[in-house]
Parts: structure tokens; sequence; C-alpha cells
């Protein structure tokens, strides 16, 4: 897929828009604390093939090929910030662009929910991937983990390959959020009610960096249908750990509404 910078009240974003589905809905994937365009690899035109969707997938700022942060300080509303983003993002694109399906993946995968709580209208139905709607002592424990690589093995080289000089940055971003005192008591249930699309939940029973509470006070406390899919053995990122079974699900779950 060709991609493009576009300008998103002033913000620089890198976008790859597929669209060769007349008439059909877009899935928007929302990338995690570490990801880009290029970390999705092949799974979304995968997943725009076996369910005739077309497929928008961005980086946000500070990743990949879009500008970097102004800084690596964030508010504790940071993910609520960047679904304030997205709306931007669409606005911008639309109308060249169908009914929204999310698929957020751990960061984006709680992305994807609070838009779908903040925005509804743009919102046909929401895959939430390893998303967090509070914070856990194991999720701590993997970022902590994640730092401890970063200093001790090549994973600044690694990622330089997709982020280039923003690493430092965003990765700062990332860990030194999320181990802050006041993003403790960060918690985003009382969005939840305002959930009306569709959703399905994904998660590796094996996750290092969420236990199952995030799936079962997620899926209860929504308004509209939700389903779970919880697969045992697979971690924190099924849709590269077991991508058949993920891709097998969505297109179920996609094809009764569209």
């Amino acid at each position: 897929m060709e991609g493009r910078i576009i300008d998103v009240k002033g913000n620089k974003l890198y976008i790859e828009h597929h669209t060769p589905f007349g008439g059909r809905p877009t899935i928007v994937f929302l990338h995690d604390s570490l990801g880009s365009v290029q970390l999705w690899r092949d799974f979304p035109a995968k997943l725009s093939e076996v369910t005739g969707c077309n497929v928008l997938v961005y980086d946000r700022l500070g990743y990949g090929k879009s500008y970097p942060m102004l800084t690596h300080e964030r508010p504790v509303n940071y993910m609520e910030l960047e679904a304030d983003l997205l709306n931007e993002l669409l606005l911008e694109i639309e109308p060249d662009i169908e009914d929204v399906i999310l698929f957020g993946h751990s960061d984006g995968g709680t992305i994807a929910l609070m838009m779908a709580a903040v925005y509804p209208e743009w919102v046909r139905a929401v895959i939430c991937e390893a998303g967090h709607i509070f914070v856990e002592d194991v999720t701590l424990k993997g970022v902590y983990d994640a730092w401890d690589a970063y200093k001790t093995t090549n994973l600044p080289e690694r990622l330089q390959k997709y982020h280039g000089d923003k690493v430092e940055m965003l990765f700062r971003a990332w860990t030194e959020t999320w181990t802050r005192d006041d993003y403790r008591t960060w918690n985003i249930e009382h969005l939840l009610k305002h959930i009306t699309a569709p959703l399905l939940f994904i998660q590796g029973e094996s996750d290092e960096y969420g236990t199952l509470d995030q799936v079962e006070k997620t899926v209860t406390q929504v308004s509209g249908s939700a389903e779970k899919y919880i697969i045992p053995g697979i971690g924190h990122t099924p849709h590269k750990e077991a991508p058949e079974l993920v891709l097998k699900k969505v297109a179920e779950f996609i094809s009764k509404f569209f």
C-alpha cells in the first residue's frame, strides 16, 4: 500500500489508505506503544482480503514515519487525546472513508475503546486486542522488563529500523508515563457504558501485560453486544503469535454486521 503524510491540525501523520472494495467498511488499525504501520507487517492486507473491507493504517504522532512528538512527557489522559486526533484524521479523510471498524492492539486497543465511547458516530464495530482499561501490577512488570531490555539488549537498534531517531523519545514517553505515580490510578471503566458498537475483545491467555480482568470488566460494562476470544498459550500479540486464528475470528465477527 502506498503511503502519504497528512496534516491533521498541525500534526503530520503518515497514513496508508487502501480502498479496493467500494461501498464496504474501512478497518482502521491502531498500533501499540512501540508499534508502527510497518510493524503490522502484512496483517492489515490479509484481514482486508478475508473480510472484503478497506484499510486505513497510520503511525501515531511520534511513531514510524509520522513527525516527532514535541516532548516525551504525556498527560494522564494521553490516550483520550489520541482518540481526539483520530477523530480529526477521519474528518480530514471524509468522505473517502466508509463505515469505520476499529482494530486496536494494546494502547491502540484502549484508544479504540475510547474512540467508540467518545465519538460513537464514527464507529460501527470494535476489535480490541490486549487493550487496557486500568493499570495492573503485571502491566507495570511488563513495562519495567521492557525498560531492562532497552538498556541491556539491541532493542533500541531494532526499533530504529521503524522509528528512526524518535526511538528514545517514544520509549521514554511509554515507560515513564505508565510508571508514574499519578498514572497508577488511571481507569476508563466509567466510559465503557457509552460504547454501543459491537465489540470483540481478543486476548492471549498468557498476556504478559494484562490479566483476563481487563477482558471481563470490559465486555460486561459496554452497552452494546460484546464477546471475548481468549487464546490459550498466547501472549500480548495474538495477531502475530496466532495470525490465522485471529483472522478467522475477526472475519466471523465482521460478517455478522456487514
